[in-house]
């Protein structure tokens, strides 16, 4: 039977890509979807999938139900861009200024529509269910996985699968990690509060900017002497921000940055250690702060039988020369709170382009991937959705 659903597959490839298309040159910021999930939505309902909009706020679920009884199965995609100008050169290149699918959610999108309009044709004959999740705001803490599952997606779904595009491996390599996969992922601010004045007389005020430089290097030292050198931790200032004038020092200044750890104790240890160090900085040299501090996605962290079962049918799909073991990484993906409720496992499939000269990192402005990797996620989704049934 699979084979033929390959075959199948195959054939509305060249529909799923017009849709990935069509979502590339339309895309929408998260928590601002309007046409994308409504495009989800007819689609699915033209399969004649019973579907729920606004899940969550913008979320799209289908549910298919087979013609036999059995378990329950949900597979995962994401719909939200970036806001990113695009500067690549294809001819469906994004039409909205600003705004681009920048790491493949659209891809996700497309192909997973494709594994649902291949399933809707072969319903009478599968043992179970499949839940079909379409995402909002994944790339925005808190990411609309919490919000969605909060208003029931995953109400009576045995198991959960989710695959993410790699622009920088191979077409149809599989990246595989059991247990802790992705990083927990917070954010914090700090505001400096000192007394701006002319830059020709700085003792008459507080520099915020000289306070926020000794608050910035004092920060380094958690990961690297306070933190237990055997549990990943990183702490990164990536915004400075403050005056606008080459002769005043300014009133104010702002740091902002993540966290990204696996280990809940580390991760409290970091939160204190910021603000403990903020203040005390702060305080020696005269200034104020204010510090907020907001706790992301909890860790992606994969169910060793549910990756194992992932690896055996990847390895028949594709071949062992396909099959990758990945370390974890300090990402960050609310995936996280599926995994949190139903066992699953989240996955890497490749999707490098051929001309290494347009190979880019997710989130840059020239970001591409091979449509054929729609093909791998949707093959590998086929197989393992009636392996679990008919387990």
């Amino acid at each position: 039977m699979l084979d033929s659903l390959f075959n199948r597959l195959e054939e509305v490839f060249p529909e799923i890509v017009e849709f990935r298309r069509d979502l590339h040159m339309y895309p929408e910021l998260s928590h601002t979807e309007v046409n994308t999930p409504k495009k989800v939505a007819e689609y699915l309902t033209s399969l004649g999938i019973d579907v729920k909009t606004e899940v969550g706020g913008r979320g799209v679920v289908g549910t298919l139900k087979g013609g036999k009884p059995g378990k329950t199965v949900a597979l995962r995609a994401d719909f939200d861009a970036l806001p990113i100008q695009e500067e690549t050169d294809l001819e469906f290149k994004s039409r909205v200024p600003g705004v681009m699918h920048a790491c493949g959610h659209d891809i996700h999108t497309a192909g997973l529509l494709g594994v649902a309009k291949v399933l809707s044709e072969v319903r009478d004959e599968i043992p179970g269910n499949i839940v079909f999740i379409h995402q909002f705001a994944e790339e925005v803490i808190p990411g609309g996985a919490k919000f969605m599952v909060e208003d029931g997606c995953l109400d009576g779904v045995d198991v959960v699968y989710g695959a993410h595009v790699s622009s920088a491996n191979p077409l149809g390599q599989i990246n595989l990690k059991e247990g802790e996969a992705m990083a927990c992922g917070d954010t914090f601010e700090i505001k400096i509060s000192g007394k701006g004045g002319h830059a020709a007389s700085p003792h008459l005020g507080v520099d915020p900017l000289v306070v926020g430089s000794q608050i910035l290097l004092n920060l380094q030292p958690i990961v690297s002497r306070q933190v237990n050198p055997v549990k990943p931790a990183v702490v990164t200032v990536a915004t400075f921000q403050g005056g606008d004038s080459f002769n005043v020092i300014p009133d104010t200044a702002r740091l902002a940055g993540t966290v990204r750890t696996f280990d809940a104790d580390v991760r409290d240890l970091i939160e204190a250690s910021i603000e403990q160090i903020a203040t005390s900085t702060a305080n020696a040299l005269g200034a104020k702060i204010e510090y907020n501090y907001v706790r992301g996605y909890p860790a992606v962290v994969n169910d060793p039988a549910e990756t194992k079962r992932v690896e055996r049918i990847a390895t028949k799909l594709f071949g062992e020369e396909k099959i990758k073991h990945i370390s974890k990484q300090m990402g960050m993906e609310d995936f996280a709170y599926y995994l949190l409720e139903k066992p699953g496992t989240f996955f890497w499939v490749g999707g490098k382009v051929e001309d290494e000269s347009k190979v880019f990192p997710h989130h840059h402005p020239r970001f591409d991937v091979d449509e054929k990797s729609m093909l791998y996620i949707g093959r590998l989704f086929l197989a393992t959705v009636f392996d679990y049934l008919n387990e």
